[in-house]
């Protein structure tokens, strides 16, 4: 694998890992308490979401940016990646019968889960691959990661 969709990869593994705490957090708190797929949903996309800019804000934060120039980091690096993350993911999880419905306590949730961020990734990757060759993406983050090492 080459430089560019090394890098992709990264910044895919990044997004997946704050994505997958919140959708996994949402999904567990949504099934545990019995709601419907749609509020379930909901809640893990806001979750992923929240998940997904907290773990790119921090270094950027720690490399001494102000926190509204660091939102705005974290908002232009990972909204597309997100996006298109929580739609694949979600969408295959509401697909599989009966995966909503399973509970924590079911092979078929954790299962679900599973397959669906396998498939999220590998759609996201090429997305991230695009946003990192135009100097979007995550390609924005890597400067902060940079200062904040030396």
């Amino acid at each position: 694998m080459n430089g560019p969709w090394r890098t992709a990869a990264n910044a895919t593994l990044h997004c997946l890992t704050g994505c997958a705490i919140g959708e996994v957090l949402g999904m567990v708190i949504g099934t545990s308490l019995g709601w419907s797929t749609w509020p379930t949903v909901i809640l893990s996309i806001a979750l992923a979401f929240l998940f997904g800019y907290s773990l790119t804000i921090r270094p950027v934060l720690r490399a001494g940016v102000a926190f509204g120039a660091a939102l705005s980091v974290a908002l232009a690096a990972d909204t597309l990646s997100i996006t298109v993350m929580e739609i694949v993911d979600n969408a295959i999880i509401v697909a599989i019968p009966g995966a909503m419905e399973a509970g924590v306590g079911n092979w078929l949730f954790w299962v679900s889960l599973a397959i669906a961020f396998a498939v999220a990734f590998v759609v996201t990757w090429p997305v991230n691959k695009w946003l990192i060759g135009r100097g979007k993406g995550h390609a924005v983050v890597h400067k902060y990661h940079h200062e904040h090492s030396q």
